[in-house]
């Protein structure tokens, strides 16, 4: 079997339902998966302190959860389209690792120039320095925000479907040639829109499933499957997960 661990960097246990739900109709047979929560931060990651508080939950999740005796995965899918922590789990936890935008911009990529729809107005400049980030700023042509959070999109799919196909229009014509449909709490709505566009509408949580399956993870920077640094303040199951 192989293991894929999926954390949400955010404490919204509604997105990390919606993510078991939506994974657990696309995994192969040969896949475990576990998913899990961060344990503090902002029920949704929606402005640059949250992103950053995320950042940290995120190694905490990890650390606790390897400090279980859970079966050490083989890829780390970081459930924010934000990609919150990305090099830092990258670097510790010596098995390949993707968040949700970098697995979209990656597959939005092979079709040239691509637009990003997602909700949260601070969300913007913070998704143009991610794609300036991880290369692909010269591809983004194009990004729609909607007015509501990925939380208040989660709650609420007649609306969400509503504004979300509002949105992917205005994306489409921006000359992309394609579109991401971006974050956790949206995953399975790409499915739903898709008939009303002309262009590819690509769903980010799919997307990092895909790179799983398909074994295109980016690889981990590291051998060591522990923190590289000692810590003070921090909770035990951080400040002992250190490498020796």
């Amino acid at each position: 079997m192989r293991h894929l661990l999926v954390i949400n960097p955010n404490t919204g246990v509604a997105t990390t339902n919606r993510l078991k739900e939506w994974l657990g109709g696309l995994l192969p047979a040969d896949v475990q998966m576990d998913c899990i929560t961060a344990r503090f931060g902002a029920p949704y990651i929606a402005c640059e302190a949250s992103h950053a508080v995320a950042g940290h939950a995120l190694l905490d999740a990890w650390a606790a959860h390897m400090q279980s005796g859970a079966a050490w995965p083989d890829g780390i899918v970081i459930a924010c389209f934000g990609d919150p922590g990305l090099f830092a789990l990258r670097e510790v936890s010596a098995c390949p690792v993707t968040g949700l935008a970098e697995a979209a911009f990656m597959q939005a990529a092979a079709n040239g120039p691509f637009a990003i729809v997602t909700g949260g107005v601070r969300w913007k400049p913070m998704l143009q320095r991610l794609a300036s980030g991880l290369g692909f700023a010269s591809l983004l042509t194009h990004i729609e925000i909607v007015e509501q959070d990925g939380a208040a999109l989660l709650a609420d799919r007649d609306m969400a479907l509503r504004v979300l196909a509002q949105a992917c229009a205005k994306a489409a014509d921006s000359g992309a040639k394609s579109v991401i449909l971006g974050g956790a709490g949206l995953a399975g709505y790409a499915s739903a829109l898709q008939a009303k566009l002309t262009l590819p509408l690509i769903d980010s949580v799919s997307a990092a499933l895909d790179l799983y399956v398909q074994n295109r993870m980016p690889a981990s920077t590291s051998q060591h499957n522990r923190f590289h640094t000692v810590w003070n303040g921090l909770p035990d199951h951080m400040g002992q997960f250190k490498a020796e």
